[in-house]
């Protein structure tokens, strides 16, 4: 769902920067009251893990459509709303400036409709809800928390990412892209986002549960009850979550699907591959010209020394591992040292 500069006006663009910027600024404002040291690094290996997730693209059958994983529902889980959104954006930021994946015009409008839904929407409306709740049973019912768990994870992802979707069009439209009429683009947009967030919720789910058993008290608002039955200590919960990151960027992202994401797909379809047309826009004429998106576009073209994940100007595989490795890793570092630098942790006074 990482939007192109080409789809939005410089105006819409920089309103999505300001809506995501103050998101971002009360986050930190948020964080400064949270002295828990022991998510350092859960942060670190749960931001790696959604960027090594979102290089897997999975096909959607019967579409010639694929997707992937966004992991706003997954951070906020684990680290709560907050910290899941700083790491969010740091992830984003990462994929635009390093890999140039999502247009920097488009930054803040990628943050908001892929992070804030899943970190805040997600949490507060469902997440947080349903884990508070006794639906299947009681607090301390193992089997119920695990239920509610799979039910969380799966609606969150469905929800989020249907008005993530329904936010691109939304933006397109006030950008006053003429070639993507509202209902046309949004009759295309959420069916295929509703099966993109349906696997993401599975994902989502099974990745929580692991988390469930192992650690339970690294997720958010889980009973008490269960927060004693820990079956790995914290290291071996982190050591197995960071092989899982290593082996899904570096080694499945070499069998990521080539069929276009959903956004892709609804703007140009995948005739090639004998499926539809849909919009049957020109991938190389459609859109916004601007000096902004053009600026913009030099300033990635510079920094982005793993375009699409690859080398420059070289077709091997091995730099798809190289950019899952990488990618990973200085998420991982950045995902920490940012939400330090914005105050994460409150220092202790000492007499």
């Amino acid at each position: 769902m990482h939007m192109a500069d080409a789809l939005l006006s410089p105006a819409v663009a920089a309103t999505m920067y300001v809506a995501s910027g103050s998101a971002a600024a009360y986050s930190i404002s948020k964080l400064k009251k949270d002295d828990e040291q022991s998510k350092l690094p859960v942060m670190a290996v749960s931001a790696a893990m959604v960027f090594a997730g979102q290089m897997i693209n999975y096909t959607i059958p019967g579409t010639g459509s694929s997707g992937h994983l966004c992991g706003g529902m997954l951070l906020s889980a684990l680290l709560g709303p907050y910290a899941g959104f700083l790491s969010m954006i740091t992830v984003l930021t990462i994929q635009c400036l390093f890999f140039a994946d999502g247009g920097l015009m488009a930054l803040g409008a990628n943050i908001w409709n892929m992070a804030f839904y899943g970190c805040f929407v997600g949490y507060f409306l469902i997440w947080k809800p349903i884990m508070g709740s006794s639906l299947f049973g009681a607090k301390d019912d193992h089997n119920a928390e695990r239920l509610r768990i799979i039910l969380a994870s799966i609606l969150g992802c469905v929800v989020t990412l249907q008005l993530g979707a329904f936010s691109v069009v939304l933006e397109t439209t006030l950008s006053g892209i003429a070639e993507l009429p509202f209902s046309a683009f949004a009759g295309l947009m959420l069916p295929i986002h509703l099966a993109i967030g349906l696997v993401e919720g599975l994902i989502t789910a099974a990745v929580l549960t692991f988390v469930y058993e192992a650690r339970p008290e690294l997720l958010q608002c889980v009973g008490a009850a269960a927060k004693t039955g820990s079956k790995m200590s914290l290291k071996q919960t982190i050591t197995v979550l960071a092989v899982i990151t290593c082996l899904v960027g570096g080694g499945l992202s070499l069998y990521a699907s080539s069929n276009p994401d959903g956004l892709e797909w609804a703007l140009f379809g995948n005739a090639d591959g004998g499926y539809a047309q849909n919009m049957g826009l020109n991938e190389e004429e459609f859109g916004i010209s601007s000096q902004a998106a053009e600026t913009a576009s030099a300033i990635q073209e510079t920094t982005s020394f793993l375009p699409d994940y690859a080398f420059k100007d070289n077709d091997s595989a091995a730099g798809t591992t190289v950019s899952g490795l990488l990618g990973s890793a200085i998420v991982a570092a950045a995902a920490v040292l940012i939400c330090m630098a914005g105050g994460f942790f409150r220092k202790k006074k000492t007499a």
